[in-house]
């Protein structure tokens, strides 16, 4: 409907049918293509297909007042666009900053702006541990961190505050990657300079946090799998973490993804969801379908095993990620 092109970069109104909603409706959206990357920006509406397709050229007062917003929705994209493609300056975190999701000069401001984007983004595990950092961060430096007082030797303090709190060096690690991630984002944006960076050599190094890898020897693994209390809950859960563990080491939220078109034959393929967004190369993973592995999906699994249904009965495909 309304489209906008130039530099690389691409802009159109679409209906996201991706995941239809229970009222049977599908949200409009503004996408935007950059390096075959594709992002998307709400516009809060939602329309049948039908709706959709007559909107152009609608009567109709109600449809009439919706393609207006979703006109204005639409020309705020493309403003922010135009003057990052003329600043040469464009970049999907540069554009989240812009348009109102981050502009201004604290740390708290962009924080929030990143909480809002992963969760928008469907990335909730990397929002809630984002959360828990700027939960503490607020609380050690208050509602209105400027960027300039963030210095090395403040980050120093900071991490020695942790410490004395009896935060672990792997907390301490996480917390300060994610507020290493909004500095990086403020300095993609033209937020702040390179001499206002504080981390990096002879800056401030992030501690890395090692836990310790223990794995389970055989015995114990026969011990998980042959027990039971004569529970049917026990059981279940026993039985699908053998599941994880034969498939490969499959997590559980891919496992609760899997449908029957992933599996060919005697073999499971899927993708990990944790690294979809994050790695450019998309590795598939491959992993033999073990009688045992048959038996808990015929146990547990669900028994209509059309291709698009999931192989194990807990979503319905209207599961928002959260």
């Amino acid at each position: 409907m309304f489209k906008y092109n130039k530099d690389g970069v691409s802009i159109l109104t679409v209906q996201d049918t991706r995941k239809e909603k229970k009222s049977g409706l599908f949200p409009v959206k503004i996408q935007v293509i950059y390096k075959r990357v594709q992002r998307y920006y709400s516009t809060g509406k939602e329309l049948s297909p039908e709706e959709w397709a007559a909107l152009l050229d609608t009567k109709s007062k109600r449809l009439i007042s919706i393609r207006s917003e979703i006109k204005n929705s639409f020309e705020k994209v493309e403003t922010v666009v135009k003057m990052l493609v003329e600043e040469d300056n464009f970049s999907y975190d540069a554009l989240n900053l812009r348009l109102g999701k981050g502009v201004g000069d604290t740390v708290n401001i962009l924080f929030k702006a990143k909480l809002e984007a992963l969760m928008e983004d469907g990335s909730v595990g990397n929002a809630l541990a984002n959360r828990s950092a700027y939960k503490h961060l607020e609380n050690y430096a208050g509602t209105n961190i400027l960027f300039e007082t963030v210095s090395a030797d403040w980050l120093k303090k900071y991490d020695k505050e942790m410490i004395e709190e009896g935060k672990s060096y792997t907390t301490v690690s996480i917390y300060l990657r994610c507020l290493r991630a909004i500095f990086n984002d403020a300095k993609t944006a033209g937020i702040i300079k390179e001499n206002q960076y504080p981390f990096g050599k002879g800056k401030y190094e992030i501690p890395i946090g090692k836990g310790r890898k223990m794995a389970l020897n055989l015995q114990q693994i026969k011990q998980i799998i042959t027990f039971s209390d004569g529970t049917e809950a026990t059981e279940h859960y026993r039985d699908l973490w053998f599941f994880l563990y034969l498939c490969n080491g499959i997590n559980v939220n891919d496992m609760l993804k899997l449908k029957f078109s992933n599996i060919d034959n005697d073999e499971v393929h899927f993708y990990r969801s944790k690294t979809l967004h994050t790695s450019r190369e998309k590795k598939e993973i491959e992993a033999l379908l073990t009688p045992e592995m048959k038996q808990i999906i015929e146990r547990w699994g669900n028994a209509d095993k059309s291709p698009d249904n999931y192989v194990f009965p807990f979503l319905d495909g209207y599961n928002t990620p959260m």
